[in-house]
């Protein structure tokens, strides 16, 4: 991407994951990047295509600070807790998963879109480091490795919800802190 594009979706991406997409308005973008109206009209035939590529560049981010997680210690337990571990923002909430909340970016399936494909990532991601448990001994054999990516998951998005709504990071910790309890239980 050139500059003046780099800019434009580095400040589309901070502007959707703090007001989200319906309160965010072409001029917001222009005057956080600054970049003229011309430059986002050239780059982008409008709000709804930055936005995509914003929300892409944001998944983008996320996906890679997940992998690190992920690819750190050396058993599934380990890996796991790394990734609940990671440093967030809880009263921020989730630079991805906070977009559903917009029924705008619902509505449209290609606002939609790069939210749904980065959550079956991260679903099968954390699946594959489940399985890898069960495979090796770690976890026991009965572990559905599906339906506890689910609950980490849904644990790490409701932690967010829960910390924003008492305004107490501790809540989103607390969560994350019962996830890996719950992945403890599943020992061999």
């Amino acid at each position: 991407m050139k500059p003046t594009k780099d800019h434009l979706v580095e400040a589309a991406a901070e502007l959707l994951w703090e007001r989200g997409y319906a309160a965010t308005s072409p001029a917001m973008i222009q005057k956080r990047s600054r970049a003229g109206q011309g430059s986002m009209y050239h780059h982008f035939s409008g709000k709804a295509d930055l936005a995509v590529t914003a929300i892409r560049h944001s998944a983008g981010q996320l996906r890679l600070a997940t992998e690190a997680a992920l690819g750190s210690g050396t058993t599934a337990l380990e890996r796991l807790g790394a990734y609940l571990d990671m440093e967030r923002n809880p009263l921020a909430g989730c630079r991805v998963g906070r977009l559903v909340q917009d029924p705008d970016v619902v509505a449209d399936d290609r606002l939609r879109g790069p939210v749904a494909e980065f959550f079956t990532w991260l679903r099968q991601r954390i699946a594959d480091v489940l399985a890898e448990g069960v495979r090796t001994g770690e976890l026991r054999a009965d572990t559905d490795p599906e339906a506890m990516a689910s609950l980490v998951i849904a644990t790490v998005q409701g932690g967010y919800v829960i910390a924003r709504a008492q305004q107490d990071q501790a809540a989103f910790r607390r969560a994350t802190e019962a996830a890996k309890s719950a992945l403890d239980r599943l020992r061999a």
